[in-house]
């Protein structure tokens, strides 16, 4: 069997183990085999890889590009995503997230020297929450400095005219936004209870879930409008968190702590919504949903710190461009 093969069997495997209609699989199994070649080119990504190396400077970020590690056989870790052996004359960072991974977790791995040497490299380092920052201070002993994700800092609602303008369903419906199978049949129950309690369907995006009554496959500016149309968001992701604030929708942010092999997002989920004054909206355990989807939100002060970090934002990278 070619590693190929293998890798989509794997796949094919993990997405059945979900306990959601075959439809819904089968449409989630396309959705990521076609996205980049269905999608890419509408936001401007080619189809193949830019590979000319004479850069006068490479801007590293954002998302989890440091985090190294972690329990996900799907991903590892690459210095290249620490700029080893980058031919660019200048080396920056934007909003970079080491994830879930921590100082104590890059100790037992042995790779603390590894990644400060790669990381001193660097003109200027910018990272997204918290750990980030405290783990780039503990290698470098400095702090670096903190910024929004990129999502946060253009408002991308009002200044994007692709994003459709009419609603994309009539009906009321709720979205679970969030990667397959990390809701068990529990959490999976009391969402389908709620949603039927606020007469509305369950639509599912970025994985299928058990709870689902469609798993919806469409294009990121398609997303942006589901997203603004709905009675309420659950996510346990950063990007789906996000996308429940710029769109000002009632939300609620699933935590989940790293133990043993599951995947944790506290470190930068808990982090975001502090930020934002919004701790109100996490989630530790599901019986508490219709109370944490109806938490207020104070918009006046999410306005204000957005304001305020996108200037920030602004201001770092005309600074180290120029």
């Amino acid at each position: 069997m070619s590693t190929t093969v293998g890798i989509v069997a794997a796949k094919v495997t993990e997405y059945n183990r979900v306990d959601a209609s075959l439809a819904d699989k089968l449409r989630f199994f396309d959705h990521k085999r076609a996205y980049g070649r269905r999608y890419f080119p509408s936001i401007g990504v080619p189809p193949a890889p830019n590979r000319d190396l004479d850069l006068d400077v490479q801007v590293i970020g954002s998302d989890e590009v440091f985090n190294c590690v972690q329990a996900n056989t799907n991903v590892g870790y690459a210095r290249d995503l620490f700029g080893h052996r980058s031919p660019a004359r200048k080396l920056l960072s934007y909003a970079g997230s080491f994830g879930n991974t921590t100082m104590g977790k890059i100790e037992a791995a042995g790779i603390g020297g590894q990644l400060a040497e790669d990381l001193s490299r660097f003109a200027a380092i910018s990272v997204r929450d918290r750990n980030s920052a405290d783990i780039v201070e503990e290698l470098l002993g400095n702090q670096p400095s903190l910024h929004m994700d990129p999502v946060l800092t253009h408002d991308i609602m009002a200044a994007e005219p692709r994003i459709p303008r009419p609603r994309l369903l009539d009906e009321p419906y709720m979205i679970v936004y969030g990667y397959s199978g990390r809701l068990d049949a529990s959490e999976n129950e009391v969402l389908r209870r709620h949603a039927r309690s606020i007469g509305a369907t369950i639509l599912c995006f970025g994985g299928v879930q058990g709870c689902c009554d469609k798993f919806v496959e469409c294009s990121p500016l398609d997303l942006l409008a589901y997203f603004r149309d709905a009675e309420a968001v659950v996510t346990d992701t950063f990007h789906g968190t996000i996308l429940s604030i710029i769109n000002r929708r009632p939300f609620a942010s699933i935590i989940r702590p790293s133990v043993g092999h599951h995947y944790g997002n506290e470190e930068k989920l808990g982090f975001l919504l502090d930020t934002f004054g919004l701790a109100d909206h996490r989630i530790e355990k599901m019986s508490a949903l219709a109370d944490v989807l109806a938490a207020d939100v104070d918009h006046v002060t999410v306005d204000a710190v957005l304001e305020r970090e996108r200037a920030r934002a602004r201001d770092y990278l005309l600074d180290e461009l120029s």
